[in-house]
This record gives C-alpha cells, sequence and structure tokens, in this order.
C-alpha cells in the first residue's frame, strides 16, 4: 500500500499574483485569531475558486477570476454594527472620537 503524503501539492504552478494574494488573506486570517495552518488551507481554497487553481503556463490557463468571495466580505462587513440600535452606535463614535483626541494631544 502506497504510503500517503499529508502535505499538500506543490505550488509551482501558481503564479506570482496568486501567491501574493494568497499571503495577504492568509495574514488577514491570522490577525482574525485562525491559526496559522488553517489561515493557509484557507487562504489556497479561496485562490482556488477565485481563479480556478494555477495559471502558469500548461496548467489550464484562460479563465477569467471571479472575485466572488471579495465581493462577499463586502457585503457582509458592517452587518453586526447595522443591527445595534443607533444610539449604541453613536455612543461608540463618540468614545472612538474622544480617543483620537486623547493620543493626538
Amino acid at each position: 500500500m502506497p504510503k500517503i503524503s499529508r502535505s499538500r501539492a506543490s505550488k509551482a504552478q501558481y503564479t506570482d499574483k496568486q501567491d501574493r494574494k494568497a499571503d495577504h488573506i492568509a495574514k488577514g486570517y491570522e490577525a482574525s485569531g485562525v491559526s496559522h495552518k488553517e489561515a493557509e488551507r484557507r487562504a489556497w481554497a479561496t485562490v482556488n475558486k477565485e481563479s480556478g487553481g494555477g495559471k502558469k503556463s500548461g496548467s489550464g490557463r484562460g479563465k477569467k477570476e471571479s472575485h466572488a468571495s471579495a465581493r462577499k466580505g463586502g457585503r457582509i462587513g458592517g452587518r453586526a454594527a447595522a443591527s445595534r440600535p443607533k444610539a449604541a452606535r453613536s455612543a461608540s463614535a463618540r468614545k472612538a472620537a474622544a480617543t483620537r483626541r486623547r493620543r493626538a494631544a
């Protein structure tokens, strides 16, 4: 029986742009508390979903990128704040402004 490798496939068929995009996405996940390994997994899954996999020569070049994930994130952003009452949002804004003034001085 062949030995099953736990490592992921080679990223050699991905362009530099796809590699940078995956790094950027992974950093965002790590900043929100996701482990490094899970952040990398999610980042490459996102790149694959948007671009359809590797784009280097001989690997199925020519398909357009969808950017669906980025659009979804933009739509979702701010939903939590929008569901809070106006008084709570105003109080947060006043507190933030006071903090900025205090730190600027």
